[in-house]
């Protein structure tokens, strides 16, 4: 059954790279595994959107590239393992830089995850079964997300929710009511915001061409609009050919894509990856 699956996705990168698309492809650790164990780490099916507070609108001004990775406000990435949990990354990721571009380098501490991935489901969450980061920043309004050292990542091993464990005293940082709100489906509107600081985001990655991307730029309406991961964009460039894209932080380790990272190509209407 291995073998099979990889030798459907060795099929596959061949297929992509005699293309002449603007992104390689190439093989990763999931390379044998079936669909249904690969779709089990895409954790935002089927979840109702929330209502969110207020909308970011496009603003005149914004600088040309941003990268907040350079900058040194984003944390090392992460793997989320077998888990469902990509929401949980994508939200403590988001929050880590926010807090740390307002409070100063020093405070970019690394926060919880499975803290969330455990205690958020009286908000919407499902653990490892899925859930939004809207949901969570909602649960952080009442419970401070602890440190990971103190609330280790344990789900990703055998793709288990786990049940709370939650203690009040380590708590470090709380969403406030207006902490986050929507931002409208535009380039220029993500630029404004991107601007600010890191931005969550929903993209569909169930596909072969996200699932074997290595380097380059993601620019094939081959990946689909139908969102079911959570990343993070963390900034935004042009590249030599004059082709604007994405900086978005993954949360698969370092052994996929660009060191953990994906170039995803900026478009118009639902955006490459459904990423508007």
């Amino acid at each position: 059954m291995r073998h099979d699956n990889f030798k459907f996705i060795d099929s596959e990168i061949k297929r992509f790279n005699s293309m002449n698309l603007s992104s390689v492809h190439a093989h990763n650790e999931f390379s044998d595994w079936s669909r249904e164990e690969y779709r089990r780490m895409l954790g935002l099916r089927n979840m109702p959107a929330p209502e969110t507070h207020g909308e970011v609108m496009e603003e005149s001004g914004v600088p040309n590239a941003v990268d907040w990775v350079a900058a040194g406000y984003v944390n090392p990435v992460q793997n989320q393992g077998s888990c469902g949990s990509c929401w949980a990354f994508s939200a403590t990721a988001a929050t880590e830089s926010a807090y740390a571009i307002k409070h100063g380098k020093t405070s970019l501490y690394k926060l919880s995850e499975q803290q969330l991935t455990s205690c958020s489901s009286s908000y919407g969450n499902g653990g490892c079964n899925g859930g939004w980061y809207y949901y969570a920043w909602d649960y952080t309004k009442t419970y401070a997300q602890e440190s990971e050292s103190n609330y280790p990542y344990t789900s990703g091993s055998f793709g288990v929710t786990g049940s709370c464990k939650y203690n009040a005293t380590y708590g470090l940082v709380k969403t406030a009511a207006t902490d986050y709100t929507k931002v409208s489906g535009t380039t220029s509107a993500m630029q404004t915001a991107v601007a600010l600081k890191p931005n969550s985001v929903a993209i569909q990655a169930d596909t072969t061409y996200f699932q074997t991307y290595s380097s380059g730029i993601l620019t094939s309406s081959a990946c689909g609009t139908n969102i079911d991961h959570a990343v993070v964009v963390t900034g935004y460039n042009v590249s030599s050919t004059g082709t604007g894209y994405w900086i978005v932080r993954n949360s698969w380790g370092t052994g996929w894509g660009n060191k953990g990272y994906v170039w995803i190509g900026q478009a118009s209407g639902a955006g490459i990856c459904g990423i508007n």
